[in-house]
């Protein structure tokens, strides 16, 4: 237990400088941008930053799916020749009605509806719809529960992907976003110093769509023709302008968007590009729409409405507006995250401020000091030298600590910092039980190597048993655990790995090379 070749001893002490190294970076700003510098990032109560809890809309969500669903039956129906009358969706009923001219044609549309029917998922086969037909003619398309169920899952997951590309636009540092409930998202931004600037980048929906503007109607008209709405203008909302219902191209075929400056007026635009598909739709409506007016809308907006001057096959174009640059680079960051599924809205705001940061890591920084202190003081007055080495193995078992945290991108919060803490304090039981056992032998009437060898040998399996059933139960806590927990959760995993290593280890190195310096024909245990 006490031999160590060369080759493991230089193993194991480039294991130590390594983890020395990982740690360094965490006491000095990085030199350059270009340089590797792992550090530990400080989470929401040590940095100070902003807590956002968001609320995903499921209404505008089954609305939606409800306006596509009629656009589809609507379709079908006419492709059929089948007449009907009263189409139209019932969002509080979650549901698409029509009446059939014709009675007799109901085993027909129940055939053509079964096609617009898809399982919810591959593995319980259950339909998103559920269709019926009245003996009066009515007939019924209802969102079935299973489907909404999935939808508001969907839209979740998919809110908090986009989330996290526009907060990543930003430039924020480890944001943490994660799923709250059913339908609420929690986002955590530590350092956040305009979290007004960043909820408004979150709550918008940034769906961009172009619609053909018709010739002759006012937006003041009472009666508009069929298709046609009227929407306010995004910088006057005072104005509004007469549009097409239909969208002529989606933006979601976008596939970049970048502020730039217009190099003959110098004013602040958003240039943007589409996809294959995206660019072929808008070669052929700005071929085809030629000194029309084409109008670009975001959020049931309008941003502008500019006359096609010539045909855009590029599949690129520009959107001027009287932006700013902040406004023009959001607008551009919003348009490349995608547009979320539906409007988010603040259910919670909570501010940190810094002070109240610098105030929680005075008081760690004093807990882990205190707490440091007195257990090498305990070490070093029950076990002599043998505790020093273990004190030795209990620094660098803190610094390795920091340099894997540091190597990992965690962040630490307070919960964190107790991790830490008592880490230090489990990470002396190893130790103990070797000394303890050593001891023992020691008045066995052992040999001082015996009593070594026994020592160590014997106390193994205990140690390796206890930390790992507490690795087992911090890696559930991790699994199962809210984000505090889990953060509690990493640093224990991480501390338990570290004190395995310096105190089965290092420990046993220090001892072995001093016992092969010094001789001794007793060992100071008592």
């Amino acid at each position: 237990m006490l031999y160590f070749t060369r080759l493991k001893s230089l193993l194991i002490v480039l294991v130590c400088a390594l983890g020395v190294a990982l740690a360094i970076p965490n006491l000095f700003a990085r030199p350059a941008a270009w340089v590797p510098w792992p550090q530990i990032h400080l989470g929401l109560d040590l940095r100070g930053g902003s807590y956002l809890l968001m609320q995903v809309d499921m209404k505008a969500v089954v609305k939606q799916d409800l306006t596509d669903l009629t656009d589809e039956v609507r379709s079908t129906l006419f492709k059929a020749h089948i007449g009907y009358t009263n189409l139209g969706a019932d969002p509080l009923a979650k549901r698409v009605s029509f009446n059939l001219l014709d009675p007799n044609d109901a085993a027909k549309v129940k055939s053509l509806l079964a096609k617009l029917i898809t399982p919810v998922t591959a593995a319980n086969g259950a339909p998103d719809l559920v269709v019926a037909i009245a003996p009066s003619g009515t007939v019924t398309l209802t969102l079935s529960r299973p489907a909404l169920i999935a939808k508001a899952s969907q839209a979740v997951a998919q809110s908090i992907t986009i989330i996290g590309r526009r907060i990543d636009g930003t430039g924020v540092v480890d944001p943490q976003i994660a799923r709250q409930g059913s339908d609420q998202i929690v986002i955590q931004l530590p350092g956040v110093s305009d979290p007004n600037r960043i909820k408004r980048l979150i709550g918008k929906t940034a769906h961009m769509t172009f619609h053909m503007v018709p010739q002759g109607v006012a937006a003041a008209s009472k009666n508009l023709p069929p298709g046609v709405e009227v929407v306010p203008m995004l910088n006057n909302p005072g104005e509004a302008q007469a549009i097409f219902s239909r969208v002529a191209v989606d933006g979601a075929d976008l596939t970049n968007a970048q502020a730039g400056q217009d190099p003959q007026t110098g004013q602040w635009v958003v240039n943007f590009s589409f996809d294959g598909t995206g660019a072929r739709k808008f070669a052929k409506i700005t071929t085809a729409n030629v000194g029309k007016p084409f109008a670009i809308v975001l959020d049931h907006k309008i941003i502008e409405a500019p006359v096609i001057q010539q045909p855009i096959i590029t599949g690129q174009g520009q959107i001027s507006g009287q932006f700013t640059a902040k406004s023009a680079t959001d607008l551009a960051l919003l348009l490349r995250a995608g547009a979320l599924p539906a409007p988010l809205k603040v259910v919670e705001q909570q501010s940190v401020g810094p002070e109240l940061g610098t105030d929680a890591i005075r008081a760690g920084v004093i807990s882990l000091a205190v707490g440091f202190v007195l257990v090498i003081a305990f070490m070093a007055s029950f076990y002599g030298l043998f505790g020093w080495f273990a004190n030795l193995a209990l620094v660098l078992n803190l610094v390795m600590m920091l340099g894997v945290l540091s190597l990992m991108g965690a962040t630490l919060t307070l919960p964190g910092m107790a991790g830490i803490l008592l880490t230090l304090g489990m990470a002396v039981d190893a130790n103990v039980l070797i000394n303890e056992r050593v001891r023992e032998e020691v008045k066995l009437g052992r040999k001082p190597l015996a009593a070594l060898e026994a020592g160590y040998k014997r106390a193994y399996g205990t140690i390796i048993d206890s930390n790992v059933t507490t690795l087992l139960a911090h890696v559930t806590l991790f699994i199962f655990g809210s984000p505090p927990v889990r953060g509690f959760a990493v640093t224990i995993c991480v501390g338990i790995i570290t004190t395995l290593f310096t105190a089965t280890v290092v420990t046993r190195l220090i001892t072995a090379r001093w016992f092969v310096a010094r001789r001794p024909a007793e060992l100071p245990v008592f």
